[in-house]
Order: C-alpha cells, then structure tokens, then sequence
C-alpha cells in the first residue's frame, strides 16, 4: 500500500512538472510573439465599459500609453480616473462629436499605434440620428468610418493596427441590402445589429484592399457572448440574454475574456500572426456571413459611406 502510494505520488508530481513545463512553453512562445506595448499609443472606443474597459486596463497594464472614448460623462470619467488614462466623451450618434473627436486626437496624438474601433450597441425601436442616419448602423459602423478616415494619415504613418468589434450576429442576425443601409423598410432591432456587425467585416476587408500596401492593417473579430451592459436599450429578446439569469445558462463570459481576442490582435504582428482583412474569433480566422466576402457589396458600402460622412478618403497614390 505505501509503495502504491509512493509510486502513484511520484507519478503526479512527473504529470505535474510536464505540464508546468508545457504551459511555461506555450506561454513564452505567446510572449515572443507579443509587440512590446510601451509608450504605444492605442485609442479604444466604447472605452467606459465591457471588453473596451477590460482591453483599456490590460493594455495599461502592459505599458501601453491608453486613451478611452465613452458616451457617459460619468461612467467616462470614472474610468478614466480609475486607470490613470487620458478620455474623451463622446456622442457617435452625433457625427459632428465625433468630427470633433477626430481633430483633438490628431492635435494630441501625433503617433497612434492601435485604433480599437469598440462603441456600439443593440437599440429598440427605429431611431434616426440628427444626421438623418438609423442609430444602431451610425453607433456601430458609420461613426468608427468617419473616425478612421480623420486619423488615416497618422494611422498610416504610424504602421497601425485598426481592430473592429463584430459579433457571430453578422451571419446568423444580418439580411443586408445594399440599397436599405438606413432600414428604412423591413427594419428590427436584430437585423439592425445583425448589419452593422457585417458592415465592419466589409469595412476591415474593403479598407485593406485600398490601404493595406501602406502599411497600415485593419482587422475584426468576435470577443464571444460577454457579460456587459450591452443590450441595455433593448427591449426583448437582447436584453433577456444579457441582462438576466439567461446569460448564466447560456455560457456567457467576463469582459476580460472578451477582449483576449482584441489584446492578442494588438499586441502581435499583421501578416505574421495574423491576416489583415479577415474576422477573427479565439486567435483564428472564422467564417463570416457569404457577403462579408463580396467585393462589389463592400465597394458600395464604401462608397455610399464616404457619400454619408460628406467625405472621400484621401488616395494617397
């Protein structure tokens, strides 16, 4: 019996030791990999909460110079004195905010690393901005199209790494009609959010095309059904799942896993460790809804984008 268990002991402590030697590995290959954070510059919209607060303070953590974008004054405001970073409030259903926006970080920030474009959301009924555009589509996509063309020569100069939230609700929630991008017919609260998460996979696929030679790389990703206040404006369904016990039953994870994905994208090397243009999930590329992949949509989107924001973006030949 004592040799049984003196044998069955050692035998534990081998298993334990290889495993500690494995996870040691995988875990320096993982840091190898990994771009060193400090004094890099990284911007991250919808900053105040969920996996853009989680993303804002492991990347403080890393020694990256952090700069936070919300809507609320206080929740924006209170993160911000929270981490010790730089913020700035502002309103992306509000196009001249966030214009606004634009230029105070181009006067301050003469070098941007990673632009995290974050903010959005899930809404109710219809809504349509003072710019004449459907809220959930201006929050979501719209605003972060306007955004990224203000700051794109600094982007560019800068090398940086552009990441878009999208979510699994591009394939299984979109029905998009290149001709309706304002849901003016057939319009629900799903199907909005649904397009909009389409919408930034044909952005980072379209932006790539035209600016991927300069250096510059835009990407997007899936964080996973995370618990935030996302949904919060939403009656129904969304935010059943995410504001209640459901989001126990259905697997739901911590802001901080959510932003894995988008940690791991910012801090490791475009066509190294990963590709721009395509939609990640858990460190790997993943199918998209069938449109994500179609040119012609996302040079439409494109354009009646630059025709919205009343500007082009700059050729840069």
């Amino acid at each position: 019996m004592v040799f049984w268990l003196a044998r069955s002991a050692k035998q534990l402590a081998h298993k334990a030791i290889t495993s500690a030697h494995s996870i040691s590995y995988n875990e320096i290959k993982l840091i190898e990999s990994r771009v060193c954070m400090t004094k890099k510059t990284v911007i991250i919209t919808g900053g105040s909460d969920g996996i853009g607060k989680a993303a804002a303070r492991l990347l403080k953590k890393q020694g990256a110079n952090v700069v936070i974008v919300g809507r609320s004054p206080q929740k924006t405001r209170a993160v911000g004195t929270e981490l010790d970073v730089p913020y700035y409030i502002t309103d992306f259903t509000k196009l001249e905010e966030v214009r606004s926006l634009g230029e105070q970080l181009r006067t301050k920030y003469p070098q941007i690393d990673v632009l995290f474009n974050n903010a959005g959301g899930v809404y109710g009924e219809r809504e349509v901005t003072v710019d004449g555009f459907e809220k959930t589509f201006q929050i979501n996509y719209l605003a972060h199209f306007l955004l990224t063309n203000i700051l794109l020569d600094i982007l560019i100069a800068s090398k940086a790494t552009i990441i878009n939230t999208s979510s699994s609700g591009n394939s299984g929630l979109s029905k998009l009609d290149i001709n309706d991008l304002n849901l003016e017919h057939k319009y629900s609260r799903t199907r909005a959010y649904g397009n909009a998460k389409l919408e930034v996979i044909l952005f980072a696929k379209e932006f790539n095309r035209r600016y991927g030679q300069k250096g510059v790389s835009m990407v997007a990703f899936h964080p996973g059904n995370v618990v935030t206040n996302f949904g919060a404006e939403s009656p129904g369904m969304m935010h059943v799942m995410y504001h209640t016990f459901v989001q126990k039953l259905m697997g739901m994870i911590p802001p901080e896993k959510g932003a894995d994905t988008a940690i791991w994208l910012a801090t490791t090397t475009p066509n190294k460790d990963w590709q721009p243009g395509e939609y990640y999930y858990k460190h790997k590329i993943i199918k998209a809804h069938k449109l994500a992949y179609d040119k012609d949509i996302a040079r439409s989107l494109w354009e009646q984008s630059e025709t919205m924001i009343g500007e082009k973006y700059p050729d840069f030949k």
